[in-house]
C-alpha cells in the first residue's frame, strides 16, 4: 500500500466514523494482553485485559504503565474527527502512588494538543483542562468524594461550549475557543495512574 493511498484511506475512514452516528467501543471483541482495534497509543501501556467487575464483560481497556510523573499516558482513537460531540466512558481506578484515575479527550489535534477531562480520587477532583503544545493549563475545577469502583465521565461540546458531567451530575460548565476544529478522541491518565476503562461512546452533535 502506497503512503497517498494510506492516507486517502485513513481520512476516508474518519470522515465516515465521525457521520455514522453514536458509536461504541466496548473491546469485548479483541484479544486479551493486546492493543484495541483502531487505537493508537502516544505514551503509556494500554492493553486489552479481563476484568469480571467489567460494565460490559468480558473486556475493558487497561493502561498499565506507572511513567513518570510529568507523563500523560494517551490512547487516540485513528478514524475519530468530530468537532461537536457528546462523549463518554465507564472508568475504574486501579492504582497509582503520584497520580490515579484519567479521563476523557477530545478535539485532539495531535499529541500534544487536546481538550481533557479527568477525574483523580487522590485529589478528590474533576477538572477539565486543554493541553497546549504539551502545556497544560486548567479551565475548570470541582471537587468530589472519592467513592471506589466504576463511574461514568461524560463530555458535551457545541461550538465553544463545554459541559463535563460525572456519574450522571454536570460539574463544569465554561467556554473555550483554542481548539475550534474536528479533532481525534481517546483516553488519558497521567503518571503511574493504572486505570480501567470501558463502554467508550461517542455521537456527533
Amino acid at each position: 500500500m502506497t503512503k497517498r493511498f494510506f492516507i486517502v484511506t485513513l481520512v476516508a475512514a474518519a470522515t465516515s466514523l465521525a457521520a455514522a452516528g453514536e458509536m461504541n467501543w466496548n473491546f469485548d471483541k479483541d484479544s486479551a494482553g493486546m492493543a484495541p482495534a483502531g487505537f493508537y497509543r502516544t505514551a503509556g501501556q494500554w492493553v486489552v485485559k479481563a476484568d469480571a467487575t467489567a460494565p460490559s464483560r468480558p473486556n475493558v481497556l487497561a493502561q498499565m504503565a506507572r511513567s513518570s510523573t510529568d507523563t500523560f499516558n494517551l490512547a487516540l482513537v485513528a478514524a475519530s474527527r468530530y468537532r461537536n460531540l457528546d462523549l463518554a466512558v465507564r472508568m475504574r481506578a486501579i492504582d497509582g502512588t503520584t497520580d490515579q484515575g484519567g479521563g476523557l479527550v477530545w478535539r485532539a489535534q495531535d499529541s500534544r494538543n487536546y481538550y481533557v477531562a479527568r477525574y483523580n480520587p487522590l485529589s478528590r477532583d474533576y477538572l477539565l483542562y486543554k493541553v497546549h503544545n504539551y502545556g497544560r493549563v486548567e479551565l475548570a475545577h470541582a471537587g468530589i468524594e472519592s467513592t471506589p469502583g466504576w463511574h461514568t465521565l461524560r463530555v458535551a461540546m457545541t461550538d465553544d461550549h463545554i459541559e463535563c458531567y460525572f456519574d450522571g451530575k454536570k460539574y463544569l460548565d465554561v467556554r473555550d475557543t483554542t481548539f475550534r476544529e474536528a479533532g481525534q478522541i481517546g483516553l488519558w491518565t497521567k503518571a503511574d495512574a493504572v486505570t480501567y476503562f470501558d463502554d467508550l461512546t461517542v455521537s456527533a452533535k
